[in-house]
């Protein structure tokens, strides 16, 4: 699967502890990140993350292009509900892409570790099947 990791700044450490309690799931993945979230995931686990711009500078429009050509399956975005954001259209559109090309997301640490453990068993696997692929 194809996951998009995006994490607002008072919630990158979140975003850290959240990929290392689940390390064993995601290393089976391909994952994708804004700048500094995809930074900071692969110097605490050592995983491979495709990194984009920070979010700021257009990398949440970057994964919602991939969004728009159904390149991604999951969507996980700790936002911060609490701190104005100055590129909050971007966040709202890329949660628009979400709805549109039916991409799971999860905005917040418990939804994600449910669409995790789905991942684990292969709940999500009907992405497959919507990107055209059989498995």
């Amino acid at each position: 699967m194809e996951i998009a990791l995006i994490a607002h700044d008072k919630k990158k450490e979140d975003m850290v502890r959240f990929v290392l309690a689940y390390q064993h799931i995601f290393q089976k993945h391909h994952l994708y990140a804004t700048g500094t979230t995809g930074k900071r995931i692969m110097e605490a686990t050592g995983m491979k993350v495709h990194r984009f711009q920070s979010g700021p500078y257009g990398g949440d429009q970057e994964i919602g292009a991939l969004i728009a050509k159904n390149l991604l399956d999951l969507v996980i975005f700790f936002r911060d509900p609490l701190t104005a954001q100055p590129h909050e259209p971007d966040v709202s559109a890329l949660m628009r892409l979400c709805d549109v090309y039916s991409v799971p997301l999860a905005t917040n640490m418990g939804t994600a570790e449910v669409l995790v453990r789905g991942l684990e068993k292969g709940d999500i696997n009907w992405r497959s099947i919507t990107r055209g692929e059989i498995q």
